[in-house]
């Protein structure tokens, strides 16, 4: 998918709404987060997709949270345990509802480590944050000897798992 530009994680959510032919919501969470609980979530329902995120932080932080939501949407993650239950009861113009939701919420470490590559490459793609550097010296010289330089970087390598 082509990133759009000027870069905006909200025209980065309507393509992808369009692409995937599902409704894509952004939707604020109704407090700001704490330490210990999701500064954002993405829930897939029968009606479409929302993610949430904390709108009293940055505007760039906030775009973080949104990008990597839709990480986790790219790699088709899931929850731990039977989510798709909780979700058909949950109300999402009743801030109360996704409170209570939140806790529930647990990704594995894999998946917030591919959701997080995935919203980085894409950060670093729309030059909001700079490209890793190259090794240089020993380490360079190992990580063209095993074929590692420039991986990555074919926009056909995705860091999700299939499993």
């Amino acid at each position: 998918m082509a990133l759009p530009e000027p870069f905006s994680a909200r025209e980065l959510c309507a393509r992808l709404a369009e692409e995937r032919n599902r409704p894509l919501e952004l939707l604020p969470l109704p407090k700001p987060t704490v330490p210990g609980t999701p500064s954002g979530m993405w829930l897939a329902t029968e009606a479409g997709d929302y993610i949430f995120y904390d709108a009293q932080t940055s505007a760039l932080h906030q775009e973080h949270i949104i990008v990597h939501e839709i990480g986790h949407m790219m790699c088709d993650h899931r929850s731990a345990g039977d989510g798709q239950r909780l979700y058909r009861h949950l109300d999402i113009t009743d801030p109360r509802s996704v409170r209570t939701v939140l806790p529930r919420i647990r990704y594995s470490d894999v998946q917030e480590q591919e959701a997080e590559m995935i919203a980085s490459l894409i950060l670093e793609a729309a030059g909001r944050i700079p490209a890793p550097a190259r090794l240089s010296g020993t380490l360079g010289g190992l990580e063209s000897a095993m074929g590692l330089r420039g991986a990555g970087r074919r926009g056909t390598d995705m860091p999700c798992s299939r499993g």
